[in-house]
């Protein structure tokens, strides 16, 4: 993983909390207006994907306990994990690419605006994704993926000095290529080859030499737009956008998008298909739907996009009609680390990873916050454009100190917390009636992250391992582990 080449290892900051005198007069639980909602409060659960789904993409008793166990915290919005608007394989992942994914979501709504008190509005994040493969064996990659060609030939002939090479049978040049050092196979195959063997073959946007990315533009807006139909027909009160990380429409804003079909190259010709999804996505739900954005700040990947960039699309978003922006940053493919033989490549380990999903151990600014100066500049660019559209501020924010700063700054106008929502989803709860000293403090270790990192269903280490003698409690597949947090009562 990558690492700061001097870390500091910070503390978990001291902080007071509020009498619940107090936090009624806070901006933190005031009311504030999106679009034709009204949030209760301003807190906010972003998505994580919990690893809880079956393979097939359904809502599973696990899915519905997680979100039941969020609602009862009772924040104001909570957004649903990335959820697939294609009807592909995804592994244990909701999915919302068929109808036939309508009995579950329906159930998962109804179920959180119980558990709520229908106090809690739900969103749903859905996501396109394009086709990332396993770390190959190398002798499997010779021998099965890797095609042959004249360049590879003539590469090989004069390498090994034989024209032998050049006509026959081609699997004397697989053989060559299985006992090559990685001197050798630097020149003889390419970039995009060399990253196929070392880290596995991954689609862009911008490999339009294959005809289904090249007709990306013209198929994934009616794709997005019946996802959000099948959203409104479940109940949900609005759609969430991903427009960030490592993704297919994170992947057409990006700074690297160089197609030349009119939607790369330059800002307005990349920030092009994101509009045309969103127009879509709200002809199909209406002017009376939530829908909004979650994109990068910056992507942290060199040649990427940067805040200039991110302040261009966050003005052209709310112009277009989004009724909220949710700011992330990093979280890419272009710097992660190397996986291991059979493993995935996985985008939070380089250092637009870190930056995503900062820890303890940083730089001088330390983890806590750490995006806001971004948020700050596109919120702020928004405004002087005359325009409201709420901005979402996530990533490290843990106390009431914190999260009361930004909205008194004008910084943001929502605080939406994930991984300190993770470790004791009664944040809310606790500090709005002046039990702030009870709650569970996230310590920023990243044990949640390395659990997603291995596809195995997401805890914290701060209670997964409490009270497992509990009647009734639903254990982890490894049996070593609660998936609930203990109920918290008043």
């Amino acid at each position: 993983m990558w690492k700061f080449p001097n870390p500091t290892k910070h503390s978990i900051p001291e902080t007071s909390w509020p009498t619940a005198e107090q936090a009624a007069r806070s901006r933190l639980f005031q009311p504030l207006h999106i679009g034709s909602l009204t949030l209760e409060n301003r807190t906010w659960v972003p998505a994580m994907v919990p690893w809880r789904a079956t393979e097939d993409g359904f809502v599973t008793p696990d899915n519905l306990d997680w979100y039941r166990r969020f609602a009862e915290g009772k924040p104001a919005a909570l957004v649903v994990e990335a959820t697939g608007v294609r009807d592909i394989p995804s592994g244990p992942l909701l999915r919302i690419g068929h109808d036939r994914f309508l009995p579950g979501l329906k159930t998962l709504v109804d179920t959180v605006r119980k558990a709520s008190n229908g106090q809690t509005r739900l969103f749903i994040q859905i996501i396109d994704f394009l086709s990332v493969k396993r770390r190959p064996d190398p002798a499997k990659y010779f021998e099965r993926f890797l095609r042959i060609t004249a360049r590879h030939r003539q590469a090989i002939a004069r390498l090994a000095d034989d024209s032998r090479y050049l006509q026959g049978d081609e699997s004397r040049a697989r053989d060559f290529l299985k006992q090559a050092s990685d001197e050798v196979l630097e020149n003889v195959l390419d970039a995009r080859e060399l990253e196929s063997l070392r880290f596995g073959y991954r689609e862009r946007v911008t490999d339009t030499d294959l005809p289904h990315i090249k007709e990306l533009p013209h198929v994934l807006s009616k794709i997005f737009a019946d996802a959000a139909g099948r959203a409104r027909a479940a109940g949900f009160d609005g759609v969430e956008l991903h427009y960030a990380h490592a993704y297919t429409m994170a992947g057409f804003l990006s700074a690297l998008n160089d197609r030349r079909d009119g939607y790369g190259g330059p800002r307005e010709n990349r920030v092009r298909l994101p509009l045309e999804v969103y127009r879509a996505v709200r002809k199909r739900v209406g002017d009376d739907y939530v829908v909004g954005a979650r994109f990068l700040g910056d992507e942290v990947i060199v040649g990427g996009s940067r805040i200039d960039d991110a302040v261009y699309f966050g003005v052209e978003f709310a112009r277009a009609g989004f009724d909220y922006l949710s700011i992330s940053k990093g979280g890419k493919f272009e710097d992660a680390e190397q996986p291991k033989i059979g493993a995935a490549v996985y985008p939070y380990t380089g250092q637009s990873g870190y930056e995503c999903m900062p820890t303890t151990l940083s730089d001088a600014r330390g983890p806590f916050g750490r995006s806001m100066p971004l948020v700050a500049q596109i919120k702020h660019a928004v405004n002087g454009a005359g325009l409201e559209t709420p901005i979402v501020a996530t990533g490290g924010i843990t106390t009431f100190e914190q999260a009361e700063a930004i909205l008194e700054s004008g910084d943001a106008d929502i605080i939406g917390m994930a991984r300190q929502a993770l470790a004791d989803p009664d944040w809310f709860r606790k500090v709005r009636i002046g039990r702030g000293d009870d709650v569970r403090r996230c310590t920023y270790t990243n044990y949640c992250e390395a659990l997603d990192q291995a596809h195995r269903q997401v805890t914290c280490k701060l209670w997964d391992r409490k009270e497992l003698d509990e009647p009734g409690i639903a254990m982890a597949a490894d049996g070593r582990r609660r998936l609930l947090p203990p109920e918290w009562t008043e």
